[in-house]
């Protein structure tokens, strides 16, 4: 038989492979899809898929260090080995040390390359990630320092909220997402925005703009943004990064935010855009409800998720994914334990809903280290080799997930 015809069987054994089985990690891994989605599902060669993942923002910068890279690997093989089935990193840093765009329009190619490491390695361990473009916070430099270039350039902002309107920083923004989809990857040779193993683009982690509560400087920005990324790549899918904050669009459910508090986001409205694929929430009840008692803060985040999976299946008709959650061992009497509760406990809520073809099919928690990133712990972090009954849980529920059609 020729190399060639061998090539070809072994390529059709593999399709076979994939459409018996509604397993993102084994089908995106081949690269032969992208997953879209249908209603409140995602669908990947006619299954449905569910997401159960880790965040890890760290991941370019470390890469971006040759030396450190076995940290990629290994933290890698150990969420593969949990069959987790999706990561979400930063594709940003701005301006700062060892910054990816050391000003507007020019990039460090050691940290692009550092990128590319990553994704090349969440091919070969079957891990599609989805990449966040820029940061709403200062950290890695963010919507300051987008601010902070238009200023030097001479024009005149009164606070970071511009950003969201100033042409010439949406302009400074435009160039980075073009820089970003259009790169080719130095290892595998395939531009980003041809490559199925990036599940998805995030415009912005986690937005807001509260000198604008009404909401409507966010929603022009999503408006031109998400149609923009959208000319450059219609294959992928794209979210906002919103935290799940509501405003004005239904103005009673204002009062499921904490503290009732308007951020300049509607997760209604947002969402309910053009080039928006898929919803996002992410869950900080200690954060948010500093001053509240456990039991104050259980009955939040249940009335949180609640409320949002109904608007996602009656109002916007779209998958929800809990995008950041997690629980602090700087939180006073933390233990393990009630960690692996906590986990278990928003886990029985993704698989009841994704089991009863509900909206919220995915989960990804904040965040996955690996060992010797000690500089890096925020009190969330989960160090999958140093924490067996953790991975047990996480492990636990990519089996269920995987189990569901």
């Amino acid at each position: 038989m020729s190399g060639k015809r061998f090539f070809d069987l072994l390529l059709l054994i593999l399709v076979l492979l994939i459409g018996t089985k509604g397993n993102l990690c084994e089908a995106r891994s081949t690269g032969f899809a992208y997953v879209t989605t249908n209603g409140t599902r995602f669908v990947l060669n006619g299954n449905s898929v569910y997401l159960n993942g880790f965040n890890a923002y760290w991941l370019m910068y470390m890469a971006s260090f040759p030396d450190n890279r076995d940290n990629i690997t290994a933290t890698f093989q150990l969420a593969a080995k949990s069959e987790m089935n999706v990561l979400r990193t930063w594709a940003f840093s701005d301006g700062v040390e060892r910054a990816l765009q050391t000003s507007p329009g020019v990039y460090n190619e050691e940290m692009f390359e550092g990128l590319d490491f990553v994704i090349s390695e969440s091919r070969k361990y079957g891990l599609p990630l989805i990449l966040s473009l820029v940061n709403n916070f200062a950290d890695y430099g963010g919507r300051k320092q987008y601010v902070q270039w238009a200023r030097e350039s001479g024009q005149t902002l009164e606070n970071d909220d511009d950003f969201y309107t100033n042409p010439v920083v949406k302009q400074y923004y435009k160039n980075h997402v073009k820089a970003i989809l259009t790169r080719v990857n130095s290892i595998i040779g395939l531009p980003y925005k041809d490559d199925p193993m990036i599940f998805a683009w995030e415009l912005i982690n986690e937005p807001r703009c509260e000198t604008d509560p009404s909401g409507r400087f966010v929603q022009e920005w999503v408006r031109e943004m998400a149609a923009f990324v959208k000319s450059i790549d219609s294959n992928h899918l794209l979210e906002i990064g919103l935290e799940g904050f509501y405003g004005d669009s239904i103005p009673p459910r204002r009062e499921f935010n904490p503290g009732n508090v308007l951020v300049g986001t509607d997760f209604i409205s947002n969402n309910q855009l053009p080039g928006v694929d898929f919803a996002t929430i992410h869950l900080y009840p200690d954060q948010w409800l500093t001053s509240s008692n456990d039991s104050v803060q259980a009955a939040f985040v249940d009335k949180w998720i609640e409320a949002h999976i109904e608007d996602s299946q009656s109002v916007l008709q779209k998958p929800l994914v809990l995008a950041e959650f997690g629980k602090s061992s700087k939180l006073p009497g933390y233990t393990q334990d009630q960690r692996d509760k906590y986990f278990a406990k928003l886990y029985e809520d993704i698989y009841n809903s994704s089991s009863n073809r509900g909206p919220l099919v995915g989960g990804i928690f904040w965040q996955v280290l690996a060992q010797g990133m000690d500089s890096f712990r925020d009190g969330y972090e989960v160090l999958l080799e140093e924490s067996p009954s953790t991975t047990s849980v996480i492990a636990a529920q990519s089996s269920r997930l995987m189990a569901l059609k």
